[in-house]
């Protein structure tokens, strides 16, 4: 039995691959997902289907894949905050241990923006403005975006209210209408915007600079100790043998760094990130416990 499963590994795969996305069809997550998914199909000599299982936050997708076949045939979209945010805002049925760690494929970015005419020019203004009144509210849809604000909150001890929104498009569109005076969003979201002249620009709240923007600061380099970041990989039931694991790494790794899918990436605002199965485990690792320090000292409550 152990030889027939060598074998089987080996001659992986025999058939098409299901890639199962976290979040509906046409947002960031999802279209970077399917480009990936083409690009695997040339290395893996199969199909590989897309299907979308959104839903309580991202967390449906690596709930059912835990509990699939490891066969290598299931593999699930688990994104950073489905592992390392997640599980300190609600009660989950998975962990990071039940999964195989495929790769990881992409890193988004975050920004601070606010309308082009808002009275606020630089992340100083905003602080000063959320210390005085009411404070500043913000929009965002989940964590980790609201975490950026909530931490500016902390380490100036200014005041930050948010209004939460399903989507990032709601999000703009409020920041739009007047309803908020400030929003953390990935570059897809608001970089039309900024082009056309209704939004500007802050900060970015990621680690790294925008390469569209690369003129705006991050808030670490204005002198806020906060920054915010997030990563998109694969990942298949504990338990999949490692050959399987391996062929399903190496054929991700190739569609990354194809020239194509890195451009469809880049096109989204995501920074095309190939990580080996260790190394994203690593970073989910890593980020679920520094979610949980962020998490706590922002007093976030629980999701029902």
């Amino acid at each position: 039995m152990a030889s027939a499963g060598v074998v089987s590994a080996q001659n992986f795969p025999q058939r098409e691959v299901t890639l199962i996305v976290n979040f509906g069809a046409g947002g960031a997550t999802d279209v970077a997902s399917r480009a990936l998914a083409q690009g695997m199909e040339a290395p893996l000599g199969k199909p590989v289907i897309v299907q979308n299982k959104p839903g309580a936050l991202g967390t449906l997708t690596p709930a059912y894949i835990a509990k699939q076949k490891p066969d290598g045939y299931q593999v699930g979209v688990v994104t950073y905050s489905t592992v390392a945010i997640m599980p300190h805002l609600m009660d989950l049925t998975y962990t990071i241990h039940d999964f195989e760690f495929v790769a990881g494929f992409g890193r988004f970015r975050y920004g601070v923006a606010v309308r082009a005419d808002s009275p606020y020019k630089s992340l100083t203004d905003l602080v000063a403005a959320s210390k005085a009144g009411k404070g500043v509210f913000f929009g965002a849809p989940s964590a980790p975006n609201n975490l950026a604000m909530f931490e500016l909150g902390r380490v100036t001890g200014g005041k930050f209210e948010q209004i939460s929104y399903k989507s990032g498009t709601e999000t703009v569109t409020a920041l739009l209408g007047g309803q908020v005076e400030v929003i953390v969003q990935n570059p897809s979201d608001i970089l039309p915007h900024i082009t056309s002249g209704k939004l500007r620009m802050l900060a970015s709240a990621s680690p790294m600079r925008w390469t569209e923007l690369p003129d705006v600061p991050t808030m670490k380099e204005q002198g806020f100790e906060v920054e915010i970041d997030s990563w998109m990989g694969l990942a298949v039931p504990k338990g999949t043998p490692k050959p399987i694991v391996d062929k399903l790494q190496s054929a991700t790794l190739d569609s990354v760094k194809n020239p194509e899918v890195a451009k469809r990436l880049t096109s989204l605002g995501v920074d095309p990130s190939p990580l080996t199965g260790k190394q994203y485990e690593e970073v989910l690792q890593t980020g679920f416990v520094q979610m949980g320090k962020a998490i706590k000292a922002a007093n976030l409550p629980r999701i029902n």
